[in-house]
């Protein structure tokens, strides 16, 4: 929906009694509640989910919930005042006290299932029951969805405790999860990358919860000591969060008839993904088979254009699962995440990720994911021949698709007005030979450098004379093309709007959410400020700080390095 221009120049909200009459849920007005839930959302024991689309459950809060931070830039892009995130009764909400909604608010939460493929291989074992139905949002529950400048945002918290889905654990996430997510998705966002969004962080002294962590300096690959952590909810922000995973669950079912109304609930919830997040596009008016294979096509067009944007800018999506596949084609879920900092194609921070889901790998996941989404829609589409040719071609084109976006990506980062593979492939493997720093790199080339002795900033380790004839040779092709575009200033402008001068550096993370268990926000106070400006030039002060190579001790040391899903 347009924002009208009344809505856009409302003075901003600043009080919890405005902000509730923003409440508009068309999630739980268009979609089935499961038949065995109870209406008052005290629903927090593992149990098998056998139909509908959500269960309405209520958080859990966290005790004495003290302000950490939110994001100006969100609060702004909502029409919402800074100083609500300090408001007593907005800071009970997103700290999991849903007591004090008031009309038109809801009560109760919810929190929805969802399946479970990897590589397009079906899997049942994370489900306590063996049987699927008791998998999806373990500890992320939905309070909030409304209208905002005339645009629709849902609000869920991150560690707001148990529901049926959370499996026998706590429900909570831990405040180092919760500030790594709350900062990840902010500086997303300011890199050009669609992402769900961070509203508010808030911690608990008077609530801890034990996870498994590194010991300082280990070097172990998996975490070694248990840690007490003091408990954190942050709440993340999206126009919906269906992912590909719940349309795959109702799928399932369809498939295997699980209940008279299985296919029924499939049309729904993809009539409500399209009405989320695709209606601008969508001609409402079209036969539902006909949005059904253009929401195949619009969300190919997301998935591939987001993988290419990870890649431009380092990041890796360490469990790409169809579970944290958003199905509005945005970055979702910053679990065991990280940003590539030595340029490594298997980069793969995540212990438990594997190298399927590594650096360059990451295209063939997201085509595995949409493999699982054709596969979702096409019993809607059952005996209309011509609606499934057309969604087969969508499907079977992919991989054309992706490898066009991501030539298009590399031109764009060096700076070339068309695709030139071979240049491109002799830098990556001139790259992951060099042991060079992908963003300082990329950024310094940016500059249009005539002599190698520029670049060399960027490497780990001193470059052998062989390697260095290599990258003359690279660079003077290089240049000869970028001297073909005419003005080289204008070229490397253009770079710079694309490559970033600051990167997420775990490195750098580790003290913020260090200092802030001890209660010091300082820290995150300043990845703040210089995650909202990833491309622009630092002051000296800045960059002897943020823009340079990793430290030596911080290779191979547990929690930096890599580490595990332990939130």
């Amino acid at each position: 929906m347009p924002a009208s221009s009344e809505a856009i120049e409302s003075p901003p909200t600043t009080n919890f009694a405005e902000f509730a009459q923003r409440a508009d849920y068309s999630l739980l007005e268009a979609l089935h509640p499961d038949p065995q839930a109870t209406g008052d959302g005290d629903d927090h024991q593992p149990r098998q989910v056998f139909s509908g689309h959500y269960v309405p459950v209520t958080p859990t809060p966290i005790p004495a919930p003290e302000y950490v931070a939110h994001s100006s830039t969100l609060f702004n892009d909502l029409g919402l005042s800074d100083e609500l995130a300090h408001d007593d009764q907005f800071r009970r909400l997103f700290s999991g006290d849903i007591s004090v909604a008031r009309q038109p608010m809801r009560p109760v939460g919810w929190a929805t299932g969802y399946a479970l493929s990897i590589y397009g291989t079906e899997y049942i074992q994370q489900c306590p029951f063996g049987t699927g139905n008791g998998y999806g949002d373990g500890r992320a529950i939905s309070v909030f969805e409304g209208l905002f400048k005339g645009r629709r945002w849902e609000m869920q918290l991150k560690g707001g405790g148990p529901t049926p889905y959370c499996r026998g654990a706590d429900g909570r996430a831990v405040l180092r999860s919760s500030v790594r997510e709350f900062l990840a998705q902010e500086f997303m966002h300011a890199l050009g990358v669609p992402t769900s969004r961070s509203l508010t962080l808030y911690v608990s002294r008077a609530e801890t919860v034990r996870r498994p962590w590194y010991a300082p300096n280990s070097r172990s690959l998996d975490p070694d000591i248990l840690v007490d952590n003091p408990a954190a909810i942050t709440t993340r922000v999206a126009p919906s969060f269906l992912r590909v995973g719940q349309l795959e669950l109702y799928a399932r079912r369809a498939r295997s008839q699980a209940h008279p109304d299985a296919l029924n609930e499939l049309q729904m919830i993809v009539a409500h993904l399209i009405e989320r997040n695709y209606r601008p596009a969508i001609d409402p008016s079209l036969p539902f088979s006909n949005q059904v294979v253009e929401l195949a096509r619009l969300f190919r067009q997301r998935l591939i254009a987001l993988v290419a944007h990870w890649m431009r800018v380092g990041y890796c999506q360490g469990n790409f699962n169809s579970d944290n596949c958003a199905a509005g084609g945005f970055t979702l879920d910053y679990g065991p995440f990280g940003f590539c900092e030595l340029f490594d194609p298997s980069f793969q921070p995540w212990t438990g990720g594997g190298e399927h889901f590594c650096f360059f790998n990451q295209p063939v996941a997201a085509e595995a994911n949409y493999q699982m989404f054709w596969a979702a829609l096409r019993p809607l589409l059952e005996g209309n021949n011509e609606a499934l040719a057309r969604l087969d071609q969508i499907r079977d084109s992919f991989s054309e698709a992706m490898n066009r976006e991501i030539a298009a990506m590399w031109a764009s980062k060096l700076g070339l007005i068309s695709d030139d593979g071979t240049l491109v492939n002799e830098l990556l493997e001139l790259l992951a030979l060099t042991k060079v720093d992908y963003t300082i790199f990329v950024r310094k080339l940016s500059d249009i450098p005539d002599q190698l002795s520029a670049l060399k900033e960027s490497f780990y380790l001193p470059s052998s004379e062989q390697l260095d004839g290599q990258w003359s040779h690279w660079l003077q092709c290089w240049h000869d093309q970028i001297t073909a575009n005419g003005d080289p200033h204008a070229t490397s402008q253009a770079m710079k709007r694309v490559n970033p001068k600051v990167t997420w550096r775990e490195w750098l993370i580790t003290p913020a959410y260090e200092k802030a268990a001890q209660g010091d926000y300082t820290l995150i106070q300043a990845l703040q400020e210089l995650f909202s400006h990833p491309y622009a030039e630092q002051s000296a002060e800045v960059e002897a700080i943020y823009d340079r190579l990793r430290p030596r001790q911080f290779f191979n040391a547990g929690g930096v390095s890599h580490y595990s899903c332990s939130s």
